[in-house]
């Protein structure tokens, strides 16, 4: 009698979907066990988002922060289908994406993680650039090139919200422009970096005072044009001319998810059980930025990349337990600290006891994100660039 494999379909190919993709392929599948494994993205690269920002000035190229899903899954029985997902089907365990195609399921997993929302302002869809994706670097780095090029005294960026994305962003931006760069941070709340340690919160502090960019605290938008952003503050609105306006705040659940008869909170996260499992529907698990969840001991798991590395490792074990009547694990969300790049060669890290800032900051800082690329193959390929790339350009150097 023939065994027909389970069939596992994970949507969304960041550090929640890559990753739990990745954890399955090596768990200790028997040849009856082992099922397939479809993984779905409507991007053709993983993006290793903490250092995107590496991209605006130089310091790493794309194929280092951005490898193609193609690359990471060479010799993995992983397929991966680049495709937007246009509907899921519950009761007939399908989901339907773009491309027409129709992939059936015996467990899903959720990992489709954020968009964000650029219609909070008017004029921010066409006049504002995000930053979550690397297509969004890459316009960025073209709208600079332009300015750069141009033949402007001063380059005016305005950047709304400081928190991680925004300060990182700001301090990236002030160390690539010089003196010409004339940078602004926006922000709702009386500080920077409101859910930061208070260390990190120094340090970016001293690192925006350094480079002299400009922070205007308890400031809302009210419109962006072309060549211009309208701010608040209380109750009287300035308008101030800009070059560049980049818009950091906001996360949207993806729209497809939130039509789910799921439960969900009231921000539209899908609530699932301490194994990651969806509420009333075992066969499915919601990890990352769009589900919420409350881990082994009641501490609610923030929407971060490290909890979704995190999540991932809980959720492939879980899968492969589910499959083959073991005992699921309940998640422990293991907080690890934060850490943050603040310029050109500089960054600040808290955690497990451990205050940094500065180089030995940055040197660690990219040691850890070294160490958490999804294969050893990149990771080797990575660092093995970043210890030649030094040298290289030391030789180039000498000879002209």
């Amino acid at each position: 009698m023939s065994h027909t494999p389970a069939k596992i379909c994970i949507l969304g190919g960041g550090f929640g979907g890559l990753y739990t993709a990745l954890r399955l392929h090596n768990l200790p599948w028997t040849k009856t066990e082992k099922p397939e494994i479809t993984l779905v993205d409507s991007r053709d690269r993983f993006v290793f988002s903490p250092l995107l920002y590496e991209l605006v000035t130089g310091e790493l190229q794309s194929w280092e922060v951005a490898p193609p899903y193609e690359e990471l899954l060479e010799g993995t029985s992983i397929r991966f289908r680049q495709s937007a997902v246009t509907e899921i089907n519950l009761e007939t365990k399908q989901v339907r994406i773009e491309d027409g195609g129709l992939l059936d399921y015996d467990r899903l997993v959720l990992a489709m993680g954020g968009e964000t929302p650029m219609d909070m302002v008017p004029g921010a869809a066409e006049f504002a650039i995000p930053f979550r994706t690397i297509q969004d670097a890459y316009r960025l780095e073209d709208r600079l090139r332009q300015l750069e090029n141009s033949d402007a005294d001063k380059i005016r960026i305005a950047i709304v919200g400081a928190g991680y994305s925004g300060v990182e962003l700001a301090c990236k931006l002030a160390d690539k422009l010089g003196n010409r760069g004339r940078i602004r941070l926006i922000e709702l709340s009386d500080q920077i970096l409101r859910s930061s340690s208070p260390h990190n919160r120094e340090a970016a502090t001293k690192a925006l005072e350094a480079r002299g960019i400009w922070t205007d605290l308890e400031t809302s938008v009210e419109e962006i044009t072309a060549d211009s952003i309208s701010l608040l503050y209380k109750g009287v609105v300035d308008t101030i001319p800009v070059d560049l306006v980049l818009w950091t705040i906001g996360t949207r659940i993806h729209e497809v998810v939130k039509n789910l008869p799921l439960k969900q909170n009231p921000r539209g996260q899908i609530i699932v059980t301490p194994t990651l499992q969806v509420v009333d529907h075992p066969e499915i698990f919601a990890i990352g930025d769009l589900a919420d969840c409350k881990d082994a001991d009641n501490q609610q798991v923030p929407s971060t990349a490290q909890a979704a590395f995190q999540q991932a490792d809980y959720t492939g074990w879980n899968l492969w337990a589910s499959l083959s009547d073991r005992p699921l694990l309940p998640f422990r969300y293991q907080y690890l600290g934060e850490m943050m790049t603040l310029g050109i060669n500089e960054a600040t890290l808290t955690g497990l006891g451990i205050q940094l800032e500065g180089t030995a900051a940055h040197l660690v800082r990219r040691l850890a994100y070294l160490n958490r690329m999804p294969t050893l193959r990149h990771q080797l390929r990575v660092g093995f660039n970043w210890i030649t790339r030094p040298i290289v350009t030391a030789l180039t150097q000498n000879q002209e």
